[in-house]
């Protein structure tokens, strides 16, 4: 009975952590392509052209958009903040 219950505690944790670790190789995975598409470039166009790489694979989803705007909306407030936030999780 015991090792019943600690083999099905240990498939619920891995079924758990698999979303988490495919998400770190779809991430390591892009970083790879966007690596190899920046070639030889250097300096401020190198990040500039990694920043506009990594943004454009991946679409964000709601929840990551909202995180985001509420980062930069940090000190707006009111209607300031409503307009702010409206603008950018259509964009």
């Amino acid at each position: 009975m015991k090792k019943l219950l600690a083999a099905s505690m240990t498939a619920c944790f891995l079924a758990g952590a698999l979303p988490a670790i495919a998400a770190e190789n779809s991430q390591q995975s892009r970083m790879a392509t966007c690596n190899k598409e920046a070639g030889d470039t250097k300096g401020e166009e190198r990040k500039a052209f990694m920043k506009e790489c990594l943004s454009t694979k991946k679409k964000l989803t709601q929840q990551e958009k909202m995180t985001a705007c509420n980062k930069q909306a940090a000190g707006k407030k009111g209607d300031e903040r409503k307009a702010f936030m409206s603008q950018c999780l259509r964009g």
